[in-house]
């Protein structure tokens, strides 16, 4: 066996074995038992099996069926320049009228607009200064304009690999309905949308005399209603909790042009138990930020949500949570950031045009995000980053902070560095969200509900069925009209569904039916490529040409033919995959691998059984 032919039989092997190491996590996840999956699930085995197989979508296995709709009330107060309590009402109280009436909100915002004889232009100066009704228009066509946004950003941030086929599509002028293929209970979907939240920059209060008073009002407020119900267990466990003495240094991460925050700030009880500072006994105050143990989290938030606990937090500031506990004593007990921030935010998410996590860094091996604004973004940052420096922002996605850093120094072209991750999947992550865009308007689930199979069991094994007997018919009809060579094409045939299901596999793909239906006519392409390659052989051989001359030949002057209508079909499903969305991609994806592995098969595989069964003696007679 001459050395190309030993590379060539080395290469199909090593594709083979590549191709059953690919697809042995698929193999054993759908052969393995519900018992088996739930050992491995505690153990925690499950999660990384399930990373590398193929899904299957919602037609095939169904899922979850989520309602979204905008919240107008947040949204129009997003757009409010020094609001007061007048335009917080009116807006409230015409959401809450059209909500009872059935109504459109816009209508009846305008009456009772002008039914208050205010001056919108006042409010929302964004709109330029004019009549109530031009206000009123602009503010309409800007609401959908952010529902248009929310529908596109949902699809972008679900739609990652083009095979899961979510089902994405307005219902109304403010709901966007999404069905999720696999997503079998609540907390999988709400842990999905999450990631469609508005992202904002706020900026911390940095007065500690503010942050004193906050804290003393809600001791208050706290006491006041312990007072109220004196009775409750519950609050009699939760308020008995006391935070240990601790002193812990508190590391900001820094923003982009921006040094990260100084180390060193110790932190200080603020409380020792003293029942008429509930609240103080609970936390630990340093660096101006409030630190709670995470086993006072869940008892301080319930507290908190109680409107008169929350009112004693001034209008112009907020107070949001950390998104992940931290040990910041070193001694492994896990405190929650909780920042009292400024109730407006200085700008959202929706000026964001592109976010790379990389290394980088002052020590160019930080986990960094570079993140960039457009125009309008560039403009207020440089005016935000001047005005603010050493002051800390963060930013918030869902009312949450995911850090908050330090302001170095003026930037003026909203290119901007964030860092302080801790690893790179910290950093993917936080790019993945700004790059996907944060919803330009806040979106609240309003209906969830598990799905069955859009087909049901047994069309869906009908289909299944309808399919293995094609393929059977197939293998049959090149076997019988080929002979032995047609047993090689059926051979390089399964190796293509096979290459193909790898790729996929690898790609943590999800199949549905049209992906199937891609499967389907990569068999037919596949057929097709050894079919005009076998004729080609025939020829040559009726021209009395030597086997393994007629091989050669048939393989060299089919192989142009093959490629042409092989890469007319890889660009046509690369143009459904750019252009489609859901439906679409998942027939396009699956197109595109399978093509591209019948050439595979066809020229490079089939080739090489053929040179093979040449090369050690000549054959007379080829059975084709």
């Amino acid at each position: 066996m001459s050395g190309t032919l030993r590379m060539r039989v080395f290469l199909v092997v090593l594709l083979i074995g590549a191709a059953g190491y690919m697809l042995k996590d698929t193999i054993s996840y759908y052969t393995m038992s519900e018992t088996q999956k739930e050992a491995l699930m505690e153990s925690g085995e499950l999660d990384e099996i399930r990373k590398n197989i193929i899904h299957q979508g919602l037609d095939l296995q169904g899922g979850m069926h989520v309602v979204l709709e905008v919240d107008l009330e947040k949204l129009i107060k997003t757009r409010v320049e020094d609001g007061d309590a007048e335009i917080d009402a009116l807006i409230a109280n015409s959401l809450k009228e059209a909500q009872e009436n059935e109504l459109e909100f816009f209508p009846t915002f305008a009456r009772n607009v002008n039914a208050s004889n205010i001056r919108l232009a006042r409010y929302f100066p964004v709109y330029e200064k004019g009549p109530n009704s031009d206000v009123l228009d602009a503010l309409e066509a800007d609401a959908k304009d952010a529902v248009d946004r929310a529908e596109e950003i949902i699809r972008n941030r679900v739609d990652q690999f083009g095979v899961s086929e979510p089902t994405i599509q307005r219902s109304g002028d403010w709901r966007i309905v999404v069905e999720l293929a696999g997503i079998s209970n609540q907390a999988q979907a709400r842990e999905l949308i999450q990631a469609t939240a508005l992202l904002e920059f706020v900026l911390i209060q940095e007065d500690p005399q503010l942050l004193d008073e906050v804290i003393r009002n809600i001791d208050k407020a706290w006491a006041a209603d312990m007072d109220r119900d004196s009775t409750s267990a519950d609050n009699e466990g939760s308020d008995s909790m006391l935070a240990s003495d601790t002193s812990a240094a508190e590391a900001a991460p820094s923003l982009a042009d921006v040094l990260s925050g100084e180390n060193g700030d110790s932190l200080s009880i603020t409380g020792t138990g003293d029942v008429g500072r509930p609240f103080s006994s609970l936390i630990n105050v340093g660096s101006n930020t409030i630190w709670v143990p995470e086993e006072n989290v869940r008892s301080i938030k319930r507290k908190l949500e109680k409107p008169s606990i929350a009112a004693a937090v001034s209008s112009d500031s907020r107070l949001a949570w950390g998104v992940s506990p931290r040990d910041i004593t070193g001694d492994g007990r896990m405190h929650r950031a909780l920042y009292l921030m400024k109730a407006t935010p200085e700008l959202t998410g929706d000026v964001v045009t592109d976010a790379r996590e990389s290394l980088g860094g002052f020590s160019g091996a930080e986990f960094v995000v570079h993140l960039s604004m457009n125009d309008e973004g560039s403009r207020e940052w440089t005016k935000i980053t001047a005005g603010n420096v050493g002051k800390r922002i963060a930013i918030v996605m869902d009312g949450n902070v995911h850090m908050a850093g330090v302001i170095r120094d003026k930037i003026s072209d909203g290119r901007t560095q964030i860092e302080g991750m801790n690893d790179l999947q910290d950093a993917k992550k936080l790019a993945v969200v700004l790059r996907a865009g944060a919803l330009p308007a806040p979106m609240n689930i309003e209906e969830e509900r598990t799905i069955g199979a859009s087909l049901g069991a047994d069309s869906v094994t009908a289909g299944t069925r309808a399919t293995v007997i094609g393929f059977i018919l197939v293998i049959i009809f090149m076997a019988i009209y080929y002979k032995g060579s047609g047993l090689i094409a059926d051979f390089a045939l399964f190796l293509n569904l096979g290459f193909t299901l790898a790729v996929l596999s690898t790609l943590n793909a999800t199949l549905t039916l049209p992906g199937i239906a891609g499967l389907i006519l990569t068999v037919g392409m596949a057929v097709d490529a050894n079919v005009l390659i076998f004729e080609r052989i025939r020829e040559e051989l009726r021209n009395a040409k030597t086997v393994k001359k007629s091989i050669d030949d048939g393989f060299n002057r089919a192989l142009t033919t093959i490629v042409d209508a092989n890469l007319t079909t890889i660009l046509a499903a690369g143009v459904l995959w750019q252009f489609g969305s859901g439906t679409v991609k998942g027939f396009a994806t699956t197109l595109f691998w399978g093509i591209l592995t019948s050439m595979i098969t066809a020229i490079f595989i089939t080739r090489t059984i053929f040179m093979v069964l040449t090369e050690r003696k000549t054959m007379t007679k080829l059975s084709i």
